[in-house]
């Protein structure tokens, strides 16, 4: 059962586009996002000389999200490291323990399953280039460990960030309506609604070709996602490799259809409802 939480923001600047620090109720650790540009204004900050760990925020040459996780006994020295080493990053987000309660293994085992996380997500390319090995901890400090891991990935959410995000929102003992969509050319795609849009799953498929009527900006996106391969060439038909949020279902059924369509009529549940249906039914 999920209950609500407090979180507490403060504008250390003044500025939403400045420093902020970030707690949650009943928790002893603490977040602070900071822009890289304020890195150097940290040292008023005495509890960021602390053990913790951090995420740093950008893009790569092609536009896309990209993620740093590391770890450090002093989280301002390392930034300030980090200004000279890598250029990709615009902000940060760093994790500490209000109690200092933090210690080395504690902040390897931590970096260690932020990384796996991220990865398994698959939403932000990540820029670590090797794996961090993780701390042999006892058994009741991976429990409090992974309890801090489960708040770290609230707030990252929370401030802008859904790298540790799986995109199928809703576990199994949740009901969640699947919807279908099937037509000629190969196309048979499989999706959820979620809160940032059309989700289509893993395995989905799409036309192998488009219909000349098809617009302009679609095609365009077509050719986005076979380049970038989040659908893969497999002669008959297009496939996705990966689950894939789309905009809106609209956008999701004309690249699965190689067609103009309305994703509002063209999906639909097992008992042949779209997903208009059932948006609009009250009962």
């Amino acid at each position: 059962m999920k209950f609500g939480k407090t979180i507490k923001l403060f504008l250390i600047d003044g500025d939403p586009n400045g420093r902020i620090s970030c707690e949650l109720s009943n928790w002893s650790g603490k977040a602070y996002k900071i822009p890289r540009i304020k890195i150097k204004d940290c040292s008023d900050r005495d509890d960021l000389n602390s053990t913790g760990v951090y995420l740093l925020f950008g893009k790569d040459e092609a536009g896309k999200d990209l993620v740093y996780i590391g770890e450090a006994e002093s989280i301002l020295k390392r930034l300030q490291q980090q200004l000279t080493q890598k250029d990709f990053w615009h902000e940060t987000i760093v994790f500490i323990s209000k109690d200092e309660n933090l210690n080395k293994a504690h902040i390897k085992y931590l970096e260690n399953r932020l990384h796996d996380i991220a990865k398994t997500s698959n939403r932000y390319h990540i820029d670590n280039t090797i794996i961090p090995t993780q701390s042999s901890i006892s058994e009741s400090d991976r429990s409090e460990m992974e309890e801090f891991i489960e708040y770290i990935k609230m707030l990252v959410n929370t401030l802008g960030h859904k790298v540790f995000d799986e995109k199928r929102e809703l576990k199994n003992n949740q009901k969640q309506d699947l919807f279908y969509i099937k037509a000629i050319r190969g196309a048979e795609g499989l999706g959820e609604q979620t809160s940032e849009g059309f989700l289509v799953l893993k395995s989905s498929k799409a036309a192998a070709k488009v219909v000349n009527s098809l617009t302009s900006s679609l095609i365009n996106y077509r050719q986005k996602l076979i380049n970038e391969k989040v659908i893969i060439d497999k002669g008959e038909y297009y496939e996705f490799p990966d689950d894939f949020i789309f905009s809106s279902p609209s956008a999701a059924a004309s690249i699965i259809l190689g067609r103009n369509a309305n994703g509002l009529t063209e999906w639909k549940n097992k008992q042949g409802l779209s997903l208009k249906e059932i948006e609009t039914n009250n009962k």
